[in-house]
Parts: C-alpha cells; structure tokens; sequence
C-alpha cells in the first residue's frame, strides 16, 4: 500500500509533534530537582577546596580558583558549591554490575572543617560516595556542570 504525497507529509507532521512533546516532558521531568534533595553544603559548611586529580578547585576572597587547564572555573565552582544530593541506600550491587564506571576519587575541604575529605564520584552514573560509605545520587540537571571544562595541551612542532 503506498501513501500518497499528502498522507506522508501527515505521518511526518504527526511524527513531529510527538518527537517535541516527548523531548519536552523528558526536559520537564530531568530539570526539576528531586523532592528528597538536599545541598551538600550550606553558609556554614561551605565548600572551600576540591581536588579531582590533578585539577583542583579553591575558594579565593572574591571568586574561584582553579588549576590553569580549568577553562569554566567559576562555574565549575559554582556548581560544585551548590551540588543538591538526594540520599540513596547502599549501591554496591549497581557499582559491581558496571564494571566500566570507575570512580573518581575527590578531595573536599569543607570551610569550617579545614580536614580534607576523600569522596568517590561515580561520574557516569551520578553517584557520589562519602567518606562514612553513604550514598548520594546527583539530579540529572546538575551533572554536567560538575565536571570540569579542561583547556587540551598543544606541542610545538619544529618546523622542517
């Protein structure tokens, strides 16, 4: 059966408005902040440093600093500072089915502690993992922020 010029460009139109109201709800529903979440850190607590790696993060007297490859210092920083956790039971089972997510180890120092904490991110799944073996999930809205932007290392080539 072969549709006509007029019946495609309707499957195409109708294809259309169900892709967007799709993409939308799917922006509404990962956008919002989950009810049961909290931020890590407050006016009190605050974050004064992290270190992932080499890359490190360092709260000045005015804004962020970052080590020199970190091209999106202040925002990384701000993302980091203003991190809203949702607490999750243990996911040990979920870290051990995925072998391909390796953690990141993190070093916060909080402002009033001044004791450097060592974390784990589970970038790729947006967990983190405290020091006392708690687990937190990052909302989806707020994981990509926290990674840093880094500036690529060029070589020289002497010319021939």
């Amino acid at each position: 059966m072969a549709l006509s010029r007029r019946k495609w460009n309707n499957v195409i139109i109708i294809a259309s408005v169900l892709m967007i109201t799709i993409l939308t709800l799917l922006d509404d529903k990962t956008s919002q902040l989950p009810d049961d979440a909290h931020p890590l850190f407050d006016d009190v607590s605050s974050l004064a440093q992290l270190q992932m790696n080499e890359l490190w993060l360092n709260r000045g007297s005015s804004n962020w600093q970052c080590h020199p490859k970190v091209l999106n210092c202040q925002a990384w920083g701000e993302a980091w500072s203003k991190i809203q956790l949702s607490p999750l039971p243990d996911q040990q089972g979920l870290i051990e089915s995925d072998t391909a997510s390796r953690p990141k180890e993190l070093l916060i120092v909080i402002a009033s502690n001044e004791q450097a904490q060592p974390w784990s991110w589970y970038e790729k799944l947006g967990l983190l993992k405290s020091p006392a073996n708690n687990w937190y999930l990052i909302p989806p809205s707020q994981r990509e922020a926290l990674s840093p932007v880094i500036k690529i290392g060029t070589t020289k080539n002497s010319g021939s």
